[in-house]
């Protein structure tokens, strides 16, 4: 199957150019993904166009990852409402440090015919001097041709700077430059970047005589509407220091139906056929969510490793499922709060727990039941458990050896009902 064939197949094919599929049959080309570095992590909305460039190298073809240190100082008008606030070298250079990281993650970056290579635009912008760029970039688009463009025409009730209706100018130029240097004939991205990538095309032409090619994924939406790679508390990062294995995993297990149907033909690299078995295993068990258990695992295995994915289904099963007490005194302080967010808490002096407090006292002082009375018929009826055990005994000694990392003990009523009690 085709570099093409195989984004049409999965749904991730908005714009293309024409000529391309012929090219690619002829030669093998490179083609490159330019990312903002205006953040120190990718998120999942930005790993569509990240995937197209990974189908790219899988095909065979020659993939460059290109970090806009110069672009990012600019801003991207595309899909704003408002200028952005500039950023300085600084900042991008350790953005940039930390996407790195994830990119060396999803791409082969071995030295190879197409192993991939990693550009920053900085590098062929730091010294290029303004009267430079006027003349023999910017006489070449018209201010009527990038008028005309969607990221400048939505802006020209509110205002537009001039830096930034520059951009387009200076992302279109990194498309020379690729062309010119690493004789790159193709760009993929997003599809709010077909205006951006057009002008690349234009300037390419006219600057350098050359034909270049451009493809484009659709922008994702969730099927309520909602803006694809989104939680309730924000973007859903690909480090692991801004969004954690586990809440990844958890994006992803949360998935729709119809999300997880599309997602994992975008996110995965499953054949086909294998997506459509997950489909009728889901119509045959959709209380299993056959769909989204696999895209969890392959999505989390790719971007944080199999370890991580492992650590993430222990967690799911300490929340969700049979954990232990061992599993609960395995988590660190982070893990044990991002498993238990959003749950009820209560807080306890030490000292009540280091001077031992029956079971009975303990709940009733913590709020977890209303009166002794009702904490002591829970007890009894054996639907209480400590730090995942069932504790029968309502005179059972809650002391300093019940804490987890030193500082919490998590009560579990009945199956699904938790409380963590916090000890100060």
């Amino acid at each position: 199957m085709t570099f093409l064939e195989e984004l049409t197949w999965r749904g991730m094919v908005h714009n293309l150019t024409p000529g391309l599929e012929e090219l690619m049959q002829k030669e093998q080309i490179t083609g490159y993904w330019g990312i903002d570095p205006t953040a120190p992590s990718l998120t999942v909305g930005n790993l569509a166009a990240g995937m197209m460039l990974i189908h790219l190298q899988r095909a065979g073809h020659k993939p460059i990852a290109l970090v806009g240190g110069a672009t990012g100082m600019i801003g991207d008008p595309s899909g704003k409402s408002e200028e952005r606030q500039l950023k300085s070298v600084e900042e991008l250079q350790y953005n940039i440090s930390r996407q790195k990281i994830q990119l060396e993650r999803l791409l082969d970056f071995s030295d190879t015919p197409n192993g991939a290579v990693l550009l920053n635009n900085y590098d062929w912008f730091k010294d290029m001097p303004v009267l430079n760029f006027l003349r023999d970039v910017g006489k070449h688009l018209t201010v009527n041709y990038m008028m005309d463009k969607d990221s400048v025409k939505t802006r020209m009730e509110t205002g537009i700077s001039f830096t930034e209706f520059s951009y387009q100018l200076i992302q279109g130029y990194d498309f020379v430059y690729l062309y010119k240097h690493h004789n790159c004939k193709l760009q993929v991205g997003g599809s709010d970047q077909w205006g951006n990538i057009t002008a690349g095309i234009e300037l390419t032409r006219r600057m350098e005589q050359g034909e270049v090619f451009a493809v484009t994924c659709p922008l994702l939406t969730k099927a309520d509407g909602t803006k694809f790679g989104k939680s309730e508390k924000g973007n859903i990062w690909l480090d692991a220091e801004l969004t954690s294995p586990y809440q990844f995993y958890q994006f992803w297990l949360n998935a729709s139906d119809e999300d997880a149907r599309k997602f994992i033909r975008i996110f995965t690299f499953l054949t086909e056929d294998e997506i459509l078995q997950l489909e009728q295993d889901q119509m045959n068990n959709p209380h299993l969510r056959p769909i989204q258990k696999r895209l969890a695992e392959l999505v989390t295995t790719m971007i944080h490793g199999a370890d991580e994915y492992r650590k993430a289904i222990q967690a799911s099963a300490i929340l969700f499922g049979e954990g232990t007490k061992e599993m609960l005194q395995a988590l660190t302080e982070k893990q044990l709060l991002e498993i238990f967010d959003g749950v009820p808490q209560s807080v306890l002096a030490r000292s009540e727990v280091e001077a031992g407090t029956d079971l009975t006292t303990f709940l009733s002082a913590t709020g977890v039941y209303a009166s002794k009375g009702d904490a002591r018929r829970n007890i009894t009826a054996n639907a209480v458990s400590l730090n995942k055990q069932k504790i029968a005994l309502p005179d059972y000694t809650v002391t300093t050896a019940d804490l987890l990392n030193n500082t919490y003990i998590l009560v579990q009523k009945g199956k699904k009902n938790y409380h963590l009690i916090v000890v100060k």
